[in-house]
């Protein structure tokens, strides 16, 4: 059977990963959480002191990049691959708001974006995969046989944020969310190196007011018609 790639683009917390397991599990094909990559990379640097709100040595992570080792593993307890930084389970650090405020100055690192995006081609050749980011269909995986593009009110995405982490037990505000969101929107579109951008080819999905279930039969949709 025809396999493809599908790449999901899009802003901070428009429920990219979400939709993305969905297909994946659906479909029977690989995925890969890439933000989940450089959050990892994040918390690397924050362990290691190499950034926080008042100072980024950024020539040191450049030059620690090597000793960052990357890797997903399926738990299936909860249904999806969890992400390990040199050996450790990070999945549940790695979600954090502090990790947040960070993780779009660590994205537009050159020399971090050039490593991951080596190893995230790497995981995809050869095999039907559904990758999300920011610059999968842009820069990843260009001739994706579909893209698709998700976006959402700032508003809209800092609430489900908000909720999201008040479940998970962490003590944040809507307004530092909120603050979050933006700023990280600003960051990700401004950068210079493969600034988020939608593709020429890809195609918008605004889930504003969509439910996952109505997003999700929207996309599988698409993704039957391109399988014919």
């Amino acid at each position: 059977m025809k396999k493809i790639t599908i790449a999901i683009d899009g802003f901070s917390s428009t429920g990219k990963s979400t939709l993305a397991k969905q297909l994946a599990k659906h479909l029977g094909y690989v995925y890969v959480d890439t933000g989940a990559m450089y959050r990892a990379v994040t918390l690397f640097a924050m362990q290691n002191g190499y950034i926080n709100k008042d100072f980024f040595d950024k020539e040191t992570l450049i030059n620690s990049i090597n000793f960052v080792k990357l890797h997903f593993e399926f738990n299936a307890v909860v249904g999806f691959a969890e992400m390990f930084l040199n050996d450790v389970n990070v999945e549940s650090e790695i979600r954090t708001l502090e990790v947040s405020n960070f993780v779009s100055l660590i994205a537009e690192v050159p020399q971090v974006r050039a490593k991951l995006v080596e190893q995230q081609q790497q995981m995809g050749f050869g095999q039907g995969i559904v990758m999300d980011g920011r610059d999968i269909g842009t820069v990843v995986f260009p001739t994706a046989e579909l893209k698709i593009f998700m976006t959402a009110s700032a508003a809209t995405r800092a609430q489900r944020r908000y909720d999201e982490l008040q479940n998970k037990g962490q003590d944040v505000s809507y307004e530092e969310v909120l603050k979050n969101v933006e700023k990280r929107d600003y960051i990700d579109t401004h950068r210079d190196d493969s600034p988020l951008k939608q593709a020429d080819d890809a195609i918008e999905i605004d889930n504003s007011y969509l439910t996952k279930e109505e997003q999700f039969n929207t996309v599988l949709e698409l993704v039957q018609e391109v399988l014919g």
